[in-house]
């Protein structure tokens, strides 16, 4: 049986896409159920509908980098209504709490456009060059109550060029960075993910 997958997004959601697309085949465990925005203008609410996934706004309940206790917990009753295992953050500009980490322990992911845990937080391709790294790239985490801080899946290394800007380096970065969640969320589907400590092992395919 095929697990189930939420995505938090609110912007774009190209991320978001890239997991929905690879839902479609046949042979991928796992299904797109319910897609949450905490912006009412996410372009990606409606390419979740065009691509035939239930996408809703939920009022974050106030500004800033958290949602209201209230609306998290909003949060998590819709993504159990909609009998969600995995949640995925995909562009998701929020800091998740205890309401989401409770309703989902070690089945929350992030996916991060830095090799962490180098450079957190916002504007992280900036912070990249702005060191003057020779390598960045992404990252998808387990999700605690720090920022990007849980244990790490996979990361893929991309090579900064000497005339890169932060857009340019966005935009590479970004190719990988589907690549990576998509296979993150397939692992999870499969229950080949364990966590020990902040070590994540893969574990062998089954059969």
């Amino acid at each position: 049986m095929k697990k189930k997958i939420g995505i938090l997004v609110s912007g774009r959601g190209s991320n978001m896409l890239a997991i929905i697309k690879a839902s479609k085949e046949s042979t991928f465990p796992g299904e797109v159920a319910i897609v949450i925005s905490d912006n009412p203008d996410a372009p990606a609410l409606k390419k979740a509908q065009d691509n035939g996934v239930k996408a809703v706004y939920i009022d974050p309940g106030r500004k800033g980098a958290y949602l209201s206790t209230q609306a998290e917990t909003q949060y998590a009753e819709v993504l159990k209504k909609h009998g969600v295992d995995i949640v995925v953050l995909a562009g998701f500009m929020r800091i998740i709490r205890k309401p989401l980490l409770s309703a989902f322990p070690n089945s929350i992911i992030n996916i991060h456009p830095s090799l962490l845990p180098a450079f957190p937080g916002l504007n992280a391709q900036k912070q990249a060059l702005d060191y003057g790294v020779k390598v960045a790239g992404c990252t998808v985490h387990f999700v605690n109550e720090d920022v990007d801080a849980g244990p790490i899946i996979i990361q893929s290394c991309v090579p900064v060029l000497q005339d890169d800007t932060p857009e340019t380096l966005s935009q590479r970065i970004l190719k990988e960075e589907h690549k990576i969640l998509v296979e993150a969320v397939k692992l999870l589907c499969e229950e080949r993910i364990k966590i020990e400590g902040r070590k994540v092992l893969i574990l062998p395919q089954q059969g």
